[in-house]
């Protein structure tokens, strides 16, 4: 897979305006997007409709999270606008996992598409140890992102989400064919704004990651495309 294929932009943008002007901006060095909530919420399927016609791949980023019955319909619907992946929270449990995974293949096979690839959220890359402690686990948070991906990886999903720290030991637990998207990536020198646990594009790839999911260090970036190119390149370097 090439790196511009692994390399996954996410909108972090509120209309349609700001969203076409970066994506057109963007051109050809970024084929996946990421859409999530703020987005998706604010402007609903234009996003979808408007990067399809651009002929991008798009991962829809709304981690569901409720009884297997709602997540299972809630996805057959979203498959049906033909994304490339989805996702919900691995911590729903393994019942509501199996229904979704059931629920986008049963609904791609019916409409005669390919079935985008579903995934589910280990830990946010925003809780860190202290955070972690407060919310009580028995398991390091390390081996909870581990636990939940084997847990994801035996419910039939394709893979998950989960910091770059953990990539090693998930990698190493589920297969090399198991999916890993990892936010929280920082290019030398970028904020680290509101995450925890972080890496570089280069020690992510050499963790194990599958897809790498980059934001504000593109969108905020005073020259985004220079900014998408330079991560390309140091992908590109150690893939």
């Amino acid at each position: 897979m090439s790196a511009d294929q692994r390399l996954i932009v996410a909108l972090d943008v509120n209309t349609m305006k700001k969203l076409e002007q970066l994506v057109e901006t963007l051109g050809d060095s970024v084929s996946y997007y990421k859409v999530g909530m703020e987005l998706f919420y604010s402007v609903g399927n234009q996003v979808i409709t408007y990067l399809r016609d651009q002929g991008k791949d798009i991962f829809l980023d709304l981690k569901l999270h409720d009884i297997p019955n709602t997540v299972g319909q809630s996805l057959a619907a979203l498959t049906g606008l033909g994304m490339s992946m989805l996702n919900v929270h691995a911590s729903g449990g393994p019942a509501m996992m199996t229904a979704a995974a059931l629920a986008v293949k049963t609904k791609a096979d019916v409409m005669g598409i390919k079935r985008p690839k579903l995934i589910a959220v280990t830990v946010l890359t925003s809780i860190n140890n202290d955070e972690w402690s407060a919310l009580g686990y028995n398991l390091d948070l390390s081996e909870q992102v581990v636990h939940l991906a084997r847990l994801a990886q035996s419910s039939g999903l394709d893979g998950v989400v989960a910091s770059p720290q953990e990539a090693q030991k998930i990698r190493a637990a589920c297969g090399d064919k198991f999916i890993i998207v990892t936010p929280g990536i920082r290019p030398c020198g970028a904020a680290i704004n509101d995450q925890s646990r972080i890496a570089s594009p280069a020690s992510a790839l050499e963790n194990g990651a599958h897809h790498l999911v980059i934001g504000r260090p593109i969108t905020a970036a005073q020259d985004p495309r220079q900014a998408t190119l330079a991560i390309l390149q140091e992908m590109r370097n150690k893939a």
